[in-house]
Parts: structure tokens; C-alpha cells; sequence
């Protein structure tokens, strides 16, 4: 074989030469990427809802039967809280409010009735006042012992809601507050107002889509 035929060695050019620094750069690169933890987005799981004393859910009552009623069992659901008498011409509201009870409980509503004899009409003993609303109404919400809901000896709930509105503080019996899903008060409702008004149910089922 003649000298002109062999192989010629292999002589790099430029465009090998950048090709295989390339490669020599590109591959540690890769390998530390694919090494890197996959990055996972994180999901909240903090309620929100607030339990700060700012906030309705803060508080608690006596039951009127024994135990407690807190309002941070109830946290995130719309709450109407009314103060309650056994001797009022508006006593039979009790029957409007078991309504409400029965159509929205499952939808997050909770009523708490606040039985008080601030206005001289709830004189009955916790017991009496217990047979009145299950016996005669057939209440099922929850209801706390008797408290004072106006002055400064106020129940702290019924301080805080005067707080906060001054102007929309009980002036008789089934005063009605609507507390929203953020347990802020969305609305207030004198007595001569029926639970089943259209006004406190369109307040109620807005507050109870909100999220």
C-alpha cells in the first residue's frame, strides 16, 4: 500500500474541539438537575375563619341546659343570635327561628338563642324557660342560660356587637344579629323583624355562599 493510500491521521477541527467542551459542560449540568428535589406547589390548610377576639367565634355562654355553648364550635358557619323571653308578644318568633333552623342548618347555619330579662319578660327558671322553647315551639338549636344583654354588665358578646355597632344594640327582646362567615356582624334586626322576613333570609343565604 502505497503511502499516498493510508489513512490520514485524524486532524480535530475547530467546530469538534467547541462540540466536545460542550458536552463535557452540558453533562454535569444535567446530571445535577435531574439529582434536584422536584419542587411541589403547597396547599393551605389554615382555616379562614378567624378565632381572635375581634371576631364573634371568640365567645362562649353557658348552655341553658348545662355545658357550653361556644361560638368557636360553630367557626366558618353564619351564626343569628337572638336574645329570647318567655312573656313577650314576640315569643312565638321561637317557631319562626326552628323554621330557619330546620331549612339552613345543613347549609352551615347556626342559631343561638340568648334567653335575657333585661325587658322584664323572662322571669322562668332555666328549666321553665327549657320547657317552654322544646315543649310548646319545638326549638332544637342551641340556647344559653340567661344573660344580660345590655350595659356594662353585658354578656362580652353583646359588649363586643356594641362595639362594633352602636347603633344596632337590643333595645327589646328578639333583637337579631346576623354574624357572617368571617365572624364579623353582617346585619341587625330589631324585634318587630320575623325570622322568616325576607330581608334576614336574602342577608342569610348571601352569607352562607360566601366563601
Amino acid at each position: 500500500m502505497s503511502v499516498a493510500n493510508a489513512a490520514a491521521p485524524f486532524r480535530p477541527t475547530r467546530r469538534s474541539l467547541f462540540a466536545g467542551a460542550a458536552s463535557l459542560v452540558a453533562t454535569p449540568a444535567l446530571a445535577q438537575i435531574s439529582r434536584a428535589p422536584v419542587s411541589r406547589p403547597q396547599v393551605s390548610t389554615t382555616p379562614s375563619y378567624s378565632l381572635s377576639s375581634s371576631t364573634a367565634y371568640a365567645f362562649s355562654f353557658e348552655g341553658l341546659e348545662g355545658g357550653t355553648v361556644s361560638l368557636a364550635d360553630h367557626a366558618g358557619r353564619v351564626l343569628l343570635v337572638v336574645n329570647t323571653a318567655s312573656s313577650c308578644g314576640f315569643t312565638p318568633q321561637y317557631a319562626d327561628l326552628q323554621t330557619l333552623w330546620g331549612r339552613y342548618r345543613d347549609s352551615g347555619l347556626t342559631i343561638v338563642g340568648v334567653p335575657s330579662d333585661d325587658f322584664n319578660q323572662e322571669r322562668g327558671t332555666a328549666r321553665e324557660i327549657a320547657e317552654l322553647c322544646s315543649g310548646v315551639y319545638g326549638v332544637a338549636f342551641p340556647m344559653t342560660a340567661k344573660q344580660k344583654v345590655t350595659g356594662g354588665e353585658a354578656h362580652p358578646f353583646y359588649r363586643w356587637v356594641a362595639a362594633q355597632r352602636p347603633a344596632d344594640i337590643p333595645t327589646w327582646n328578639f333583637h337579631k344579629y346576623v354574624i357572617g362567615r368571617n365572624g364579623q356582624v353582617a346585619g341587625a334586626f330589631p324585634a318587630r323583624v320575623r325570622p322568616t322576613d325576607p330581608r334576614i333570609i336574602a342577608l342569610i343565604e348571601a352569607q352562607l355562599s360566601a366563601s
